[in-house]
């Protein structure tokens, strides 16, 4: 294995409740062994990007009811194709060649899984995009 892919599989955080069984299949374990550390170590910088995605879109989000907010997220995630790319080039960017490789064999199922895991985790943490709130 190249120093790139050992470093890129290092810097990953476990997730020890992520099972894995021999039922499983190559997509839900590509997900869990691959797709769930990348997430959750960008996690810091995907609710960054997307406060400034909020911010570009003239704080609308800010106005919004609790659902409402939960439809701003999927929807601007599933139909924004350029923020869903950069969002895709975030994850795609820490995987090692191997991992490359596998995702390029079944990329339109793995980007599906993908996505809805940026949103499950975005949904989850709707609190941390709220605005701050200024102390005088």
């Amino acid at each position: 294995m190249d120093s790139r892919s050992e470093d890129l599989l290092a810097m990953r955080p476990e997730i020890p409740q992520v099972n894995f069984h021999e039922e499983m299949g190559s997509e839900e374990r590509f997900q869990n062994q691959t797709l769930r550390p990348i997430i959750k170590l960008q996690n810091d910088l995907i609710i960054e990007v997307f406060k400034n995605y909020i911010r570009k879109h003239k704080g609308a989000f800010y106005e919004l009811t609790l659902e409402k907010r939960m439809q701003f997220i999927d929807n601007s995630i599933q139909k924004d194709i350029k923020f869903r790319n950069s969002l895709k080039g975030m994850i795609i960017g820490h995987f090692t060649v191997q991992e490359y490789r596998t995702y390029i064999l079944n990329s339109s199922a793995l980007n599906k899984r993908m996505m809805n895991m940026v949103i499950r985790r975005l949904k989850d943490q709707i609190q941390l995009l709220e605005l701050p709130v200024l102390v005088q």
